[in-house]
């Protein structure tokens, strides 16, 4: 009954959030009359989780992945949801799987950053190709920022749910799970296997948490997905968040995955429902 009431309280708030917040505090303007959103699928019940997206290997096609503690492996969806590949990815660990990227070469990075209790010492972001899935690199991550595992209640801002690559470089953007710290954080580490320690690069106020995040192909905006919201940002001279564009609202249950389509369009997925929403531009 709890975990009922619990969901129930959550849908009603993402229902009721808006763009109040993030237009007074960072200038971002309403973009809802620029866009049309309209339910295309539903997943299977073998992806009860989605987390992830990015685009397949087929042209239309999605590869996708379960939240962590579930099996490790990704699967590839047309738009309609239907199961097209499932990709074991044995011996990994789905520990706490939270987003997906691609590079221009076909490289998938699969983030095991999720850090809900903000006290994991084992982040690391795994990078294979899906012809040979065998080939695992690991890329391990340290935040330079955090120095207690966990961190002070009004300090929980080092989970991550929201993962993009760019011009050879991964970028990962906190999910600010602090009452009283509401900027989300933008860290950098290089798209090749070793160990590296990141400082913030860059940082932007939220009033919801980032739980996914991808790049459009021409390389000049940045979507962060929120519960409930796009944040829209204009990158073409820099991967930066000094340039916020447009918050859209698109209250769609609890959105974790984004993955543009084309310069201008994208695909939402929510974790609970399964559904696959597209966003298009008017």
């Amino acid at each position: 009954m709890f975990q009922k009431l619990f969901w129930l309280a959550f849908t009603l708030r993402v229902a009721m959030c808006d763009c109040h917040h993030e237009r007074r505090k960072e200038g971002f303007k309403r973009a809802n009359s620029r866009y049309k959103v309209t339910q295309v699928g539903q997943l299977p019940p073998e992806i009860h989780e989605t987390s992830g997206l990015v685009l397949g290997e087929k042209e239309g096609t999605f590869w996708t992945h379960n939240d962590g503690g579930n099996t490790a492996e990704i699967y590839e969806v047309d738009p309609k949801g239907t199961l097209l590949r499932t990709l074991p990815l044995s011996p990994l660990v789905n520990k706490d799987w939270e987003d997906i990227a691609k590079d221009d070469r076909g490289n998938l990075y699969l983030a095991d950053v999720g850090n809900n209790a903000n006290n994991r010492r084992d982040l690391v972001i795994y990078k294979f190709h899906p012809l040979t899935p065998e080939r695992v690199e690991s890329i391990r991550v340290r935040y330079a920022d955090q120095r207690a595992y966990p961190p002070a209640a009004d300090s929980l801002n080092f989970d991550c749910e929201a993962v993009v690559w760019r011009q050879n470089k991964l970028y990962l953007f906190s999910k600010n799970r602090s009452k009283t710290d509401r900027m989300v954080k933008m860290y950098a580490v290089p798209d090749a296997a070793g160990s590296y320690e990141t400082s913030p690069q860059d940082s932007v106020y939220s009033h919801a948490m980032v739980t996914g995040a991808d790049v459009s192909p021409d390389g000049k905006t940045l979507a962060l997905l929120t519960y409930g919201k796009v944040l829209l940002f204009d990158i073409a001279q820099g991967m930066n968040l000094e340039h916020p564009t447009h918050c859209l609202k698109i209250a769609r249950a609890q959105t974790e995955a984004i993955v543009f389509v084309n310069n201008t369009d994208f695909v939402v997925s929510n974790e609970r429902k399964g559904q696959l929403w597209k966003v298009t531009k008017k």
